[in-house]
């Protein structure tokens, strides 16, 4: 009996300890994002044509090296109805599970800093 208890109770330390490892490693890879539109890696999102929309009502789709405040960089997937403008710069707003929720376009002055030198500066 006490063998069988001792060996629940490994099992349920050993699962919470791998659930709150994948907790941290959701949690870490949210926030702001920053990237710069390439539309050479747009693809063209073609409608299945049935009564549910899996795409959002997005037709394009995007895959772009972004990085965070930190510099960490990260390919991100985010769609967008229409193509967006060639070497603009966007900040992204990531959730865990979600992906991108939110965009807005900003200017190479807003970007952090640190993470500049990984952008084409915009010619003047």
């Amino acid at each position: 009996m006490k063998r069988t208890k001792l060996i629940g109770i490994g099992i349920a330390v050993v699962i919470a300890a791998v659930l709150t490892c994948v907790g941290i490693k959701l949690h870490s890879d949210a926030g702001y994002y920053y990237t710069q539109i390439d539309n050479s890696k747009a693809e063209q999102i073609e409608s299945n044509g049935g009564v549910i929309d899996f795409n959002g009502g997005m037709s394009y789709s995007y895959s772009l090296p972004a990085f965070n405040e930190k510099g960490k960089e990260r390919d991100i997937k985010f769609g967008t109805e229409k193509k967006l403008k060639e070497g603009a710069f966007l900040c992204l707003t990531v959730k865990s599970v979600q992906g991108v929720v939110d965009w807005k376009e900003v200017r190479y002055d807003e970007l952090p800093e640190e993470i500049r030198e990984n952008f084409t500066a915009p010619q003047k």
